[in-house]
């Protein structure tokens, strides 16, 4: 999931300290190895490069580009006018930094352009400097840059692989829905089809009111086949019905839950009832996962004029990682179809301790 701005800025505040020292160590190691005055200019070349590695995020290409155009000067720069080796410990660590972010987030061709840019400059200042270790530390950090952003764009891509399986399945099993969906609705219109041969038989009178009637069911199963066929393009609803929403909490293996019920299920449409059974499930599944030490989760559905919310609420200690692992697989196919309902899915920690997952579906006008 994505990171939170806050950690972001967390991040780059605790890597702004970090090149700060880098750009210290490396002026005081000049100052002592080749003199005072001298650390200026390494101390300059690393500060740019760092200070590109800190604005990545904005423009990852043009600040990888500037800092590789900055470090290849530099080793050019030193060769001619002989000034200690570049690049120097803390452009090596700017470069890094813009490397891997490179690798890991630009498309695949200038993501290579890039990671391959790095030998480069790296060879440069080897060139310039055959005696000194200072290349081949910029060349190792150039090799680590390179395996964590391959290995976070592979987990990136992973994520997202497995994800779009889960779609698929959701879609998979909206389409044995769609069947039922119809065949209720359809059923419907047939039994009151009948029923108004019988009552216009012996009350032609009251022909106009079955008609009606008629015309209403079949008003409801196309907006119920539109609703479903719509969500087999996004996501998919269960097959399961809010029937079986007592056996699935009885069954919870989980801490003990406890069911409220201010609703009527029957009244929903098949379509409703089956995400109301998917939220509640898929919430259970994430606390028995992510909450071990919750003592009760508690299952709340109510029913307003035109929609129903669900919210699942248990009381575990709050763990300072768990915001972050609590958001499944499950969860994405459960978003998209709510948002394709015209309904919202929250989930978060509740104030003090818990965690809360919010559902609110609507009924199209059902009671």
């Amino acid at each position: 999931m994505p990171v939170p701005d806050r950690l972001k800025m967390a991040a780059d505040a605790g890597l702004g300290v970090v090149f700060a020292a880098a750009v210290a160590f490396q002026a005081h190691r000049v100052t002592d190895s080749w003199g005072a005055g001298y650390w200026l200019f390494g101390a300059a070349v690393g500060a740019s490069v760092c200070v590109l590695a800190l604005l990545r995020r904005r423009a990852p290409l043009w600040t990888a580009v500037a800092g590789l155009t900055v470090a290849a000067l530099a080793v050019l720069t030193t060769r001619l006018v002989h000034l200690p080796a570049e690049p120097g410990p803390a452009t090596s660590l700017g470069l890094a930094v813009l490397v891997g972010s490179a690798v890991r987030t630009l498309p695949a061709r200038t993501a290579c352009v890039v990671a391959a840019a790095g030998p480069a400059v790296v060879a440069g200042g080897l060139l310039a400097n055959p005696g000194s270790a200072v290349p081949v530390l910029s060349g190792l950090a150039w090799l680590g840059a390179l395996v964590i952003g391959l290995g976070l764009r592979l987990l990136a891509a992973r994520r997202r692989t497995v994800a779009e399986r889960v779609r698929r399945a959701e879609r998979l099993e909206l389409a044995r829905e769609l069947h039922d969906v119809v065949a209720h609705h359809i059923t419907s219109i047939v039994l009151q089809a009948q029923a108004a041969q019988l009552v216009t038989a012996k009350h032609p009178e009251k022909t106009a009111g079955s008609l009606a009637d008629i015309e209403t069911a079949g008003s409801e199963a196309l907006v119920a086949t539109r609703r479903v066929v719509g969500l087999l393009r996004d996501a998919a609803p269960a097959s399961a019905g809010c029937e079986r929403l007592e056996e699935l909490i009885e069954g919870f293996p989980g801490p003990r839950a406890h069911l409220r019920l201010a609703a009527e299920p029957s009244s929903w449409p098949p379509e409703v009832s089956g995400t109301v059974y998917r939220i509640v499930r898929e919430a259970l599944t994430n606390v028995s996962r992510h909450a071990p030490h919750a003592r009760a989760v508690t299952i709340g559905i109510t029913q307003h004029e035109k929609a129903v919310t669900v919210e699942v609420e248990d009381d575990a200690p709050q763990v300072s990682a768990r915001r972050y692992r609590r958001a499944g697989y499950g969860l994405i196919g459960m978003r998209e179809r709510l948002e394709a309902l015209g309904g919202t899915l929250t989930a978060g920690p509740r104030p003090g301790s818990g965690w809360s997952v919010r559902a609110t579906i609507p009924t199209g006008g059902h009671r």
